[in-house]
């Protein structure tokens, strides 16, 4: 079973979001990057970006395919993680860590909303996490 860090929240579209205040950081799920493989490019939304919970974002290109990155949160994008630009296989070493997507200042966060988009680890289980 792949790697779920009980300080996170996760979308059913295998993102994760890091963050208790407005200010969240987001990236993809250690399942994810596996069921990606290899990955060689990332297009992240620009800092300035809105961003709109469950809409496409970015993309994510690997040696097997080109997948949407799906935004957990609706906010503006305040930072994101340029160093993907030359290393973007930092998603598949550190998903949860140097392998981070964007930071949003989130103003509609779904797990303060109750529209049960986000989950927590505890509520997360292997048939969520085994969905492409």
């Amino acid at each position: 079973m792949s790697n779920v860090p009980a300080n996170l929240q996760y979308s059913k579209e295998h993102e994760w979001v890091d963050g208790s205040g407005s200010r969240v950081k987001i990236g993809i799920t250690d399942y994810a990057q596996g069921a990606l493989g290899d990955i060689v490019y990332v297009q992240l939304p620009k800092v300035g970006d809105t961003v709109t919970e469950g809409a496409v974002c970015g993309e994510i290109e690997s040696t097997k395919s080109v997948s949407e990155l799906f935004s957990p949160v609706t906010g503006t994008v305040v930072s994101v993680n340029t160093d993907l630009d030359s290393a973007p296989e930092s998603l598949n070493s550190d998903p949860y860590g140097a392998g981070w997507d964007a930071a949003a200042v989130a103003v509609d966060r779904a797990v303060d909303s109750g529209s049960g988009v986000l989950l927590l680890a505890a509520e997360t289980s292997p048939d969520v996490h085994a969905r492409a």
